[in-house]
């Protein structure tokens, strides 16, 4: 066996127990426990949908807008909860830094797969939820996770760069908290691409964020879901948010890269 292929099994290992460790801390003294991970999303998914639907009315001419909705808050909540983690992962590992020589890419990389883990168990409770409403069955459904994979990408990229930052600038918590509550608002989450005008709309299918929505709700809930190929009128609308997504992924790993040898000094 090469030298290179151990590195790679070792930093494997170690995300591993990386993700373990932080499933236990996250749980530990809970009563609930990991059940926390699925009862998050359903609240909100609850609440959001009591008012959306008869309160302002906003779902009401969306096809299974339930089973929509809940696909659309566990995605989300994907995201906040790896961008959220993958910030904090250095500094809440501060000690594991300073004294222990390991890849500091594992701690963020583990962050993610940790959500990832809860995305994969919420999305077992979505899937179950679609058979309950009757959401009809479509071979669509398989090429859905080549759409999560983009949202998990994207989602690293965005911790590698907000974990170097956080690091020297402790006030991009409240900054990303910020930036959150107006991604929250300006993706289709709640509403229908529909809803907004059209010349608004397409500024918001250029985020990435829309572009995954609604690529995976095309897929997973009805066709009838207006994607961001489908407000450009052409693969532009699914090719730009994609760039978008290369390019955070690259800039944050290599700005990461170029930290990471100044972290041990800065914690």
């Amino acid at each position: 066996m090469r030298l290179n292929d151990v590195w790679k099994s070792s930093n494997r290992s170690l995300i591993r127990e990386l993700v373990v460790s932080d499933f236990k801390l996250r749980y530990q003294n809970s009563v609930l426990g990991y059940l926390w991970s699925l009862l998050r999303p359903m609240m909100l998914f609850g609440v959001l949908y009591v008012v959306f639907t008869y309160v302002i009315k906003v779902g009401r001419g969306v096809p299974y807008y339930p089973s929509y909705l809940l696909l659309g808050i566990v995605l989300w909540t994907f995201f906040i909860e790896s961008t959220i983690s993958g910030m904090n992962a250095i500094t809440g590992r501060g000690d594991l830094v300073r004294k222990v020589s390991i890849p500091k890419y594992a701690i963020v990389v583990s962050t993610t797969m940790s959500a990832f883990v809860n995305l994969c168990l919420n999305m077992v409770v979505v899937v179950a939820f679609m058979i309950f409403s009757h959401v009809p069955f479509r071979p669509t459904i398989l090429i859905a996770p080549l759409f999560i994979g983009e949202l998990m990408v994207l989602s690293m990229g965005v911790s590698f760069l907000l974990a170097a930052l956080f690091v020297k600038y402790r006030d991009f918590s409240h900054i990303w908290e910020v930036i959150l509550q107006v991604l929250f608002y300006a993706t289709p989450i709640i509403y229908p691409l529909t809803l907004p005008p059209l010349k608004i709309a397409k500024w918001m299918s250029i985020s990435p964020l829309t572009q995954i929505f609604q690529d995976v709700r095309s897929l997973m809930i009805t066709p009838q879901t207006l994607t961001t190929k489908e407000v450009f009128d052409s693969q532009v609308g699914r090719i730009i948010p994609i760039l978008i997504v290369i390019f955070v992924a690259i800039v944050g790993g290599l700005y990461f890269r170029a930290r990471s040898r100044y972290f041990a000094e800065d914690l």
